[in-house]
Order: C-alpha cells, then sequence, then structure tokens
C-alpha cells in the first residue's frame, strides 16, 4: 500500500501514523515508513502535485520511489529534525 498525502509538519505526521493517530485509512493499512518525499514552499504546488501523484498508477509511483530510494530505505531520519519519537530535537 502507498499513501500520498500533504502535510506541513513531516515529521509531526509521521509520528502520528506510527502511533495510530489520523484517520480510519492510517489505523487500518499503518502507513509508517517514509520511502519518498518532496519539500515545496508553495501550499498550492504541494496541493497540485498530490492530486497528480494520486492519479498515477502504482507502477509509475514505484518507480519514483526507485529513483530516489532504490533500497526502500526508511527516510525518517533525514526529514527535518522538528519531531521524532513524540519530542522535540
Amino acid at each position: 500500500m502507498l499513501y500520498v498525502g500533504v502535510t506541513s509538519d513531516l515529521p509531526k505526521r509521521l509520528y502520528r501514523h506510527r502511533h495510530g493517530y489520523g484517520s480510519g485509512f492510517t489505523k487500518k493499512y499503518k502507513p509508517y515508513k517514509l520511502l519518498y518525499y518532496e519539500k515545496f514552499e508553495d501550499t498550492k504546488e504541494a496541493h497540485k502535485r498530490e492530486k497528480q501523484l494520486k492519479n498515477w498508477h502504482r507502477e509509475w509511483k514505484m518507480n519514483l520511489i526507485k529513483s530516489k530510494n532504490p533500497e526502500f530505505k526508511d527516510l525518517f531520519s533525514q526529514t527535518p529534525k522538528q519531531v521524532r519519537g513524540g519530542q522535540k530535537i
């Protein structure tokens, strides 16, 4: 299962996903690994990209992930250090 979403605070969003907070989708599918992310300065552009990716086929999304993260490593440690494990860093 692949999850595509927009947030203004990626570490906080990851923390919430990993601890079962949020939507029923999050609780059911437990999307807790960060395999790929993009940064945007403009919220409108971020939402535009989200809609684009949500319309992509799974194979296209997998190829995008593989292009930047061929080993499918969890990229959480590479996110901005704001909230990790519920603690501010």
